[in-house]
């Protein structure tokens, strides 16, 4: 019944206009081989609560390690549990792997039982942390106020932060997708400078194309990517916005990665399942060849 449902609201929104996204068509594919403005592809894996040894993560690093050092022009990014961090990082830091966390708390340090410190992760090699993934709105119940708290942190620590935003399949099938967007990114960045933005990347993720096995339309994502990228152009202006990395989440595989990338406003992928298997995983960070 949902996949019904689904396949309903891809032919309710399939343009520009559907999104209230007016004027010119951003549908246009680019060069895959260079990306607008001079921004460089960044792709993120998320192995979420995955693997569950040592074993393997350290087996898996060391892969995703070996299998795309000759893609150079791309910046690489992987998000492995907290308990795997200092190993997995032994086995990717002599490549060009960055490490990321997937998640922190905002106060330095103190009686916070399970809570990461930003000053922690930097500390054991991590140059990214992801922030406001839609688990961690969803399963763990962090609302924008905390979000928000994480986002100044992790900018503080001198760290990138990946701000994830994105709709449910309900906000998305209402046709509510922009204005959760657009809510997301208001009350993420609130206190974060132009300045500070240098070290911002936004990972747009519907929800409902999330582990679903279900695809937003690359000419979908692009729409909101567009729409994301004049958002922030409203409030940093468009010399800020224009170097701005987003990227899309939600189902990236190698066979769909080509279309996804082609669009004038996608940037990169934040990748979940697919980023568990190392050549697949190597085939999404090697789009272009």
């Amino acid at each position: 019944m949902i996949f019904a449902i689904t396949a309903l609201a891809f032919v309710a929104v399939p343009t520009a206009l559907s999104f209230g996204i007016t004027g010119q068509s951003f549908h246009n594919p680019r060069s895959l081989l260079m990306l607008s403005d001079g921004r460089r592809a960044l792709m993120g894996g998320n192995w979420k609560m995955n693997p569950l040894t040592l074993d393997k993560a350290t087996s898996l690093a060391s892969e995703v390690a070996k299998l795309t050092k000759d893609f150079g022009d791309v910046d690489v990014a992987i998000f492995p549990p907290s308990c795997f961090l200092t190993p997995v990082n032994a086995e990717i830091k002599s490549s060009s792997v960055n490490l990321g966390g997937q998640d922190c708390y905002f106060e330095t340090d103190g009686a916070y039982t399970g809570g990461l410190s930003t000053a922690m992760l930097k500390d054991v090699g991590c140059s990214y942390i992801l922030v406001g993934h839609s688990e961690r709105r969803t399963v763990f119940g962090e609302d924008d106020s905390i979000i928000n708290k994480k986002t100044l942190k992790v900018l503080g620590e001198g760290l990138k932060v990946v701000l994830c935003i994105g709709e449910t399949k309900e906000e998305y099938e209402a046709g509510k997708n922009q204005e959760v967007c657009a809510v997301q990114l208001e009350k993420g960045l609130e206190g974060v400078s132009a300045e500070m933005m240098k070290d911002v990347v936004i990972a747009y993720e519907p929800v409902w194309a999330i582990g679903t096995g279900l695809v937003c339309p690359a000419s979908v994502a692009q729409d909101v990517h567009a729409f994301i990228r004049s958002v922030l152009a409203k409030k940093y202006g468009d010399d800020v916005a224009k170097t701005v990395v987003i990227q899309y989440g939600g189902s990236v595989k190698p066979d769909n990665v080509k279309e996804i990338m082609g669009m004038k406003d996608i940037d990169g992928c934040l990748v979940g399942g697919a980023s568990l298997v190392p050549d697949g995983f190597a085939k999404i960070v090697g789009y272009s060849a």
